[in-house]
């Protein structure tokens, strides 16, 4: 004989498997598809467990597909996408993934492993009366917003204009918001079309909202403190899409209704206002490419060279902004290439170092390496030195002699510095390391005492003044290391520096931008942290690597959203701000006349021309 406890327990149970049942039968009868998004697996992390269990609950539920909607991994290191994916193949029902910005911000293999795994980086297919499109926004292999390529914003087009079912439902990593550069472009395509909502995860919250006439929708991480550990379940039926919270172990929770919305009013994405030039200055746009550039710029006597997000290396004339030539890779770069003698080197993420003609881009060497290069070169003391994945090498420039190698534990992304006979270069394994140029022998490495790669000094070009080595970091410190014998001189987090900076002329001077949005002038020959000055300019919130680039006495520094600022080198004085655009500024270069040179992420490049 039941207790009365007992009983109430068992009707509990009851209860429960009832409303499950009934819950199944509503989404049995509507189209349902799971999101899993954030769930930022490392091996042997808590959060592999949870998938697993997520995993089996999918197979076992409503869910007729399943989208996969990035930040899978922590580090989008190949050991993690891998571990992450024997997870999910686990999946019983058809499933589809896009990376978050894990996978391209920190990538050993410069994006590519992520396309090798899964077959896309975007994907378009049909669910009853649904069609599902979604596609990457990185962003790509370095701090910044998200960024809307533009052939993906062509391939978005395309696909829709030759779509046939009623509803379409829009996924991204990202919302369409301010964190997503050119969301207004991507917005303007989707006003076009029966777009029901936009789906995205990214903030790890149920969350609502409106960009221009679509509804967005985000959804939960797999695990967020406090709040437990599940996944999202949406249900369309009859008109209106459901969206549902999916504990693990627990029954559904409706999080929003939503009545679908079909059709909508022309959407003009917001343009850059005319702007009056700075006083003194001529700026002018020199290219605007078909794609995206996430390389900065060489340059030399009449010409400019760069990489693009379609793997083509390009050579553009400076006096008439035309292409001269063009050479194709097998994936999108990030290096920054450099000239030497006639020839201009490419480091490519399909594995090799390209010695391309300065002329005609004809290849005059190819060295082919196992990984992906994304890290920029020097040459000095005519030695070019370049960093890869887990290693450093040195090379004649002239005849791509091998001079020496040595192993690291990452992959390296800075460009190095080099003084005296010995080049100081960063990686993504937490050190900085010394060699001697000459030989290769390491001299000495130096860690701010951080396990966590991602505080690693692995993407910043260190400047060597004297004995000092000044570098700035993701642990948001500038540190100062003796040349000498790589111990710490001072180090000082007053300002929240990360990755950007850049020198004076002379040496004497380090200049850094911080994440809200200030520049600061530091000595860079002092024993203790010495601020010249510290300037307001303007840009906000900040985290675009950007180096800063000082030239006759003023100081150019890009923002994440296209502002560029000019500040006098000697008193800090902010002097303009002009808008190139609106993504981050990848780099500055300047040549012998005194032009700068500006490149975009969105594929433009500028010439800033100041009073001679």
């Amino acid at each position: 004989m039941l207790m009365v406890p007992d009983y109430i327990a068992v009707m509990k149970r009851a209860v429960a498997a009832i409303a499950l049942a009934l819950l199944g039968t509503v989404a049995a009868a509507a189209t349902t598809f799971a999101i899993l998004t954030d769930v930022h697996v490392s091996p042997g992390n808590d959060n592999e467990a949870w998938l697993r269990r997520a995993v089996a609950e999918i197979n076992a539920g409503p869910a007729q597909a399943v989208l996969v909607t990035g930040d899978l991994t922590n580090e989008g290191r190949d050991e993690e996408l891998l571990n992450v994916k024997s997870v999910l193949d686990g999946l019983a029902k058809p499933a589809y993934y896009i990376p978050g910005n894990h996978e391209n911000n920190w990538s050993e293999s410069a994006c590519t492993t992520f396309v090798k795994l899964w077959g896309s980086d975007r994907f378009a297919f049909e669910l009853d009366s649904l069609f599902i499109v979604a596609m990457n926004c990185g962003p790509y292999m370095k701090m910044g917003d998200g960024h809307v390529r533009s052939d993906d914003l062509a391939w978005l087009d395309s696909v829709l204009s030759a779509n046939r079912k009623p509803i379409v439902i829009s996924v991204n990593h990202y919302p369409l918001a301010d964190d997503l550069d050119r969301w207004g472009a991507y917005t303007a395509i989707l006003h076009r079309y029966p777009v029901a909502v936009h789906l995205n995860g990214h903030y790890h919250v149920y969350k609502q909202y409106r960009a221009g006439d679509i509804d967005g929708l985000m959804s939960r991480a797999l695990s967020v403190p406090e709040q437990g550990h599940g996944y999202t379940l949406i249900s369309i039926d009859h008109g209106t899409l459901y969206q549902y919270e999916k504990l693990i172990d627990e029954p559904e929770r409706l999080v929003t209704s939503l009545p679908l919305r079909l059709t909508h009013p022309p959407y003009i994405a917001a343009t850059t206002a005319e702007q009056p030039v700075p006083e003194g200055y001529d700026i002018k746009l020199m290219w605007r490419d078909e794609a995206s550039v996430f390389t900065r710029l060489a340059v030399d006597s009449d010409r400019l060279y760069f990489g693009t997000s379609a793997g083509l290396v390009k050579a553009i004339d400076t006096a008439e902004g035309r292409e001269r030539w063009r050479v194709a890779t097998a994936g999108p770069l990030f290096s920054r290439p450099v000239v030497a003698g006639d020839a201009v080197i490419v480091p490519t993420s399909d594995g090799r170092l390209l010695w391309l003609s300065r002329t005609d881009g004809s290849v005059k060497f190819s060295k082919d390496f196992p990984h992906a290069f994304v890290a920029d070169g020097l040459i000095s003391d005519d030695i070019l030195l370049q960093g890869g994945y887990k290693t450093v090498t040195a090379w004649e420039p002239r005849t791509a002699t091998l001079l020496w190698r040595d192993t690291v534990g990452n992959y390296c992304q800075g460009a190095p510095a080099v003084v005296s006979g010995r080049t100081v270069i960063g990686c993504w394994d937490t050190f900085l390391r010394c060699y001697d140029l000459a030989t290769g022998r390491e001299l000495w490495r130096w860690s701010n005492g951080k396990s966590n790669r991602l505080f690693s000094p692995g993407n910043v070009v260190p400047h060597i003044a004297g004995r000092h080595v000044i570098i700035v970091a993701p642990d948001r410190y500038m540190t100062c290391i003796d040349l000498t014998d790589g111990h710490t001189i001072w180090r000082d987090n007053s300002y929240t520096v990360r990755e950007a900076m850049g020198a004076s002329a002379d040496g004497r001077t380090v200049y850094a931008k911080t994440m809200d949005g200030k520049v600061i002038a530091v000595d860079a020959t002092a024993d203790t942290f010495t601020l010249r000055w510290a300037t307001d300019a303007g840009f906000g919130y900040e985290h675009a690597p950007c180096p800063l680039l000082e030239s006759r006495g003023t100081v150019y520094a890009g923002s994440r959203k296209g502002v560029v600022a000019a500040l006098d080198a000697a008193t800090g004085a902010l002097r303009w701000s002009y808008r190139l655009g609106c993504s981050e500024v990848n780099g500055f270069e300047t040549d012998a006349h005194g032009n700068i040179y500006a490149v975009l992420t969105e594929g433009t490049i500028w010439r800033i021309t100041p009073a001679k």
